[in-house]
């Protein structure tokens, strides 16, 4: 039932997936459900949901990201990264989080998913130096933008981008933002069965 379900969203969403594709993503659920009765890793709990407002969530934004090597800051359970990493084998990605059972969590999903251009690490932000700096910064449900863009300042050069996924368009952030970062492009996203608004919001230096 969640493998057809799967199919007919990202059909909706004119998402291509392989079928091993999608079989890692269901695996990836299961997981989720799995493991969220002891570590309480979402609030959602019925699968169903997590396919629109998890997976989906994640993969509309796949073909905004420019690059190669991404970091998803406060990963949570791996949102967006998961999903991206699944749906992108060539691109590299780094899953941070500073909660040591979310990271043992993504270990998991990496081995049990086989997936070998995810990296989980246990950290916080602003303690994290990477050896190369990353193409985008990704966060969902993350800090304001403001805090998003000062935290994670060195992990971009001035041709990365920071990537914020958003409910409303956050107006009010977007005043509020320093100096030495600007807009370079905003999505209203389109989440098929998903109530309520979404937006990307990608920053520049």
């Amino acid at each position: 039932m969640l493998t057809e379900n799967l199919k007919e969203l990202v059909k909706q969403a004119d998402i291509t997936l392989t079928d091993q594709q999608i079989s890692q993503l269901i695996h990836y659920v299961e997981l989720l459900t799995k493991w969220n009765k002891a570590y309480n890793l979402t609030s959602i709990r019925d699968p169903q949901e997590m396919l629109v407002k998890h997976i989906l969530d994640s993969l509309v934004i796949g073909d905004k990201l420019k690059g190669e090597h991404f970091i998803d800051v406060g990963t949570g359970p791996g949102l967006p990264g998961i999903p991206l990493a699944i749906l992108y084998p060539q691109h590299q990605f780094v899953l941070l989080d500073s909660l040591g059972k979310r990271i043992t969590f993504l270990r998991q999903v990496v081995y049990q998913l086989k997936l070998n251009n995810v990296k989980p690490v246990q950290s916080r932000v602003e303690n994290y130096h990477a050896e190369q700096v990353f193409d985008g910064v990704l966060s969902r449900a993350f800090a304001s933008l403001t805090d998003m863009v000062t935290w994670c300042n060195h992990l971009i050069d001035d041709n990365g981008r920071f990537y914020a996924l958003k409910g409303q368009f956050p107006q009010d952030e977007i005043a509020q933002l320093p100096d030495h970062v600007n807009i370079d492009t905003s999505y209203q996203l389109v989440v098929p069965q998903l109530t309520g608004e979404r937006h990307l919001i990608v920053l520049k230096k």
